[in-house]
């Protein structure tokens, strides 16, 4: 009788714990409906259709890693990362709504994109895949992975990425416009011109 309390307690306890986990999961699991429905009535306008922006200046969204989305999101709405745009549509959204948004859109197909400038396109690839070693510029791939698949929450998406939009965010840290990210804005200080449109424009080719 001594040793079934015990045991009888330990299951129990065991058994609540399990409860409270699974309630938790359920709680935090997305809802991809609500995600959807926010998306189209706010951000399809710029961001396109499951997240395919047709205009180079605006993002696309599809498949990116929605922790990485969560983040960016409440960063817009801190203000931690400036976009007058994008602050306004951020603020009002809650942290379930962006958790929700965040998941649908990153469940969607990314359109593949394709290089432009046939020109920069092997320089794009050197920096990109083995970066520049004397001047300490360390390879794009390291952190975005050689296929631009990313790596989820702090290192985004990149393949098939608009050139302009990935152009615009390199040139945005390193002239201290943007400064959400301290590794971006170390390694985009050291790029010139010529160099960021080239790797702009060969991430857009990945796939």
């Amino acid at each position: 009788m001594k040793l079934i309390a015990p045991l009888l307690v330990a299951a129990f306890v065991a058994s609540s714990a399990f409860s409270v986990m699974a309630s938790e999961a359920a709680v935090a699991k997305p809802d991809l409906a609500k995600g959807e429905a926010i998306f189209g009535g706010v951000c399809v306008a710029c961001h396109g259709p499951e997240g395919n922006s047709g205009t180079p200046t605006y993002p696309k969204l599809a498949q990116q890693h929605p922790q990485y989305l969560v983040k960016q999101l409440t960063e817009f709405k801190s203000g931690k990362r400036a976009n007058p745009i994008m602050m306004g549509f951020a603020t009002a959204l809650s942290e379930e709504d962006m958790k929700n948004v965040a998941a649908w859109v990153g469940s969607k197909k990314s359109l593949p994109g394709f290089s432009k400038e046939k020109d920069l396109v092997a320089l794009g690839e050197k920096i990109y895949r083995g970066g520049i070693a004397d001047r300490q510029i360390p390879a794009c791939a390291g952190c975005h992975s050689p296929n631009g698949a990313g790596i989820p929450a702090q290192y985004p998406r990149l393949a098939g990425q608009h050139a302009d939009y990935v152009g615009a965010q390199l040139t945005a840290f390193r002239d201290g416009v943007r400064n959400n990210s301290l590794p971006m804005t170390q390694v985009a200080a050291k790029l010139n011109d010529r160099e960021i449109k080239a790797v702009a424009d060969y991430v857009a080719g990945l796939h």
